[in-house]
């Protein structure tokens, strides 16, 4: 059994209608836009993914799509002050796809990192988070390099459980803690080193969702074909999708590289 888009659209549009609420759908993108018309602030929810992990979840994946939505909105009206939370400051990884600017136009602090990748940072509130743009910064007086050092530190505090799992010879490592920042540690420097270290063959690594970061250890040429249909897997099913694409990391450095046809990867120029 499987779940159409109009289906979704219909659930989704009835558990988050409300007022001062403005929901619209966009046909070409399958996305639905939830708004507070107060504030003209609002969320876009693509579903595709979610119709995905509706088929392995069913009403769970439904549910959690829309705490998430309520727990945003719910901060986006909210007075929020980064004084005294310094300590919930963090990076987060997105697509280059995804916006610069908030929904009123202001600039949110963005770094570049890589082709296919920006580095934003958030306020983490327990339940969601708030993307930190230029207005937060200088209501605060506070400047973008002591988020960005911030961020950088509490990222390094976090735990980094892996999993391991090996394949037709080649060692997969995946770290899922659903934290919000699973993707966001290929911002550390020292995890990426550590990898580095301990594999025997060839360093690749993926950040297909948000939720999700692999480390394979590629030694030979099938591991490549394993790895892209494990990134494209976790790509479709994310509630936030991030690339498809992996990157070698080689002397400190990430380079986005496609996986083509006979396992034969081709470095993004």
């Amino acid at each position: 059994m499987k779940m159409s888009v109009t289906t979704l659209k219909k659930i989704l549009e009835q558990r988050l209608a409300g007022d001062n609420r403005k929901i619209t759908f966009n046909r070409d993108k399958d996305e639905l836009r939830v708004e507070d018309t107060k504030i003209k602030k609002g969320i876009n929810i693509s579903l595709p993914p979610i119709i995905g992990k509706w088929e392995k979840e069913r009403d769970h994946a439904i549910d959690e799509v829309v705490y998430y939505v309520e727990e945003a909105l719910k901060a986006m009206t909210s007075s929020i002050e980064l004084t005294g939370q310094e300590k919930n400051i963090f990076p987060v990884i997105r697509s280059t796809s995804f916006p610069k600017r908030t929904d009123t136009g202001g600039e949110m602090l963005v770094d570049e990192h890589t082709a296919e990748t920006r580095i934003y940072y958030a306020l983490d509130l327990g339940n969601t988070y708030r993307l930190i743009d230029e207005n937060m910064l200088a209501k605060e007086n506070w400047e973008p390099n002591m988020i960005r050092e911030m961020a950088k530190f509490n990222l390094r505090s976090l735990a980094n459980p892996l999993k391991k799992d090996s394949v037709r010879g080649n060692d997969f490592y995946f770290l899922n803690t659903n934290d919000g920042y699973d993707a966001s540690r290929i911002l550390n420097e020292n995890l990426l080193k550590e990898m580095e270290e301990k594999v025997e063959g060839k360093l690749a690594i993926s950040i297909p969702h948000q939720d999700v970061l692999i480390f394979a250890d590629i030694k030979n040429d099938i591991g490549y074909d394993i790895l892209a249909q494990m990134t494209m897997s976790f790509f479709t099913n994310g509630a936030i999708p991030i690339t498809a694409l992996s990157f070698y990391y080689e002397d400190g450095k990430l380079e986005p590289i496609f996986i083509m046809a006979k396992n034969r990867p081709i470095r993004k120029e």
